[in-house]
């Protein structure tokens, strides 16, 4: 893990929403209805982007090697964040979650439909989705672009990028800003931290907030 994935570890959604809002970069949340597959999970780090398309020509055996071909691919300690172009079909599923687990990836996050949830949510590994559905991607699908720009919902997103996933959503950071956004979320929430002893020793809340500057 890098000292910056590190650092985003400890920040959370809203806060990065905020400091990115003040900096004149409010378009950074993925879409609402892309959820974690168990709730208490959460993920963050470097991404990694995979793009691909339907395809009702390809076989059964060449779906399957360029699907593999994915898992090979795919950088340890970093996070996939899919664009399938597909909602249909079941972009995730047992035995892949568990081979980007082995493999030491940090999570993954799709614009579409995952497969074995109950399996991924007992491994622990984050996986975020927009719909759960048994159809997969034999002789249907094909990954098309490894480490290309993708754009999910109006937020372009570049291998390199830093994503934060939580429970109130997901959060994209270009890397040319990273450091910046990340050292200015530490201080919000050490801000915050300040406003809330404030407030639980007896500081009138309007008080508090003119006093420190946020709330």
């Amino acid at each position: 893990m890098n000292d910056l994935t590190q650092r985003l570890d400890d920040c959370y959604s809203g806060a990065i929403y905020d400091v990115m809002r003040e900096m004149g970069r409010p378009n950074c949340v993925l879409p609402r209805q892309i959820r974690a597959i168990d709730p208490d999970t959460r993920v963050s780090g470097r991404i990694f982007t995979l793009r691909g398309t339907p395809d009702d020509t390809i076989s059964a055996e060449a779906s399957m090697l360029e699907w593999t071909q994915f898992l090979s691919v795919a950088p340890p300690d970093h996070v996939v964040v899919c664009q399938p172009q597909d909602d249909v079909r079941a972009m995730m599923g047992e035995l892949s979650a568990e081979t980007l687990q082995y493999r030491g990836l940090r999570g993954y996050i799709v614009d579409g439909g995952s497969r074995d949830n109950a399996f991924i949510r007992q491994i622990g590994f984050p996986l975020f989705s927009r719909f759960q559905t048994p159809r997969d991607v034999v002789a249907a699908w094909r990954p098309e672009a490894f480490g290309e720009p993708i754009t999910i919902g109006d937020v372009r997103i570049e291998t390199g990028d830093y994503v934060l996933a939580d429970i109130d959503g997901i959060v994209v950071i270009p890397q040319s800003i990273a450091e910046e956004v990340v050292t200015k979320v530490e201080v919000v929430i050490s801000t915050e931290s300040l406003v809330r002893k404030a407030i639980l020793s007896g500081t009138d809340p309007q008080q508090a907030y003119l006093q420190f500057g946020k709330f």
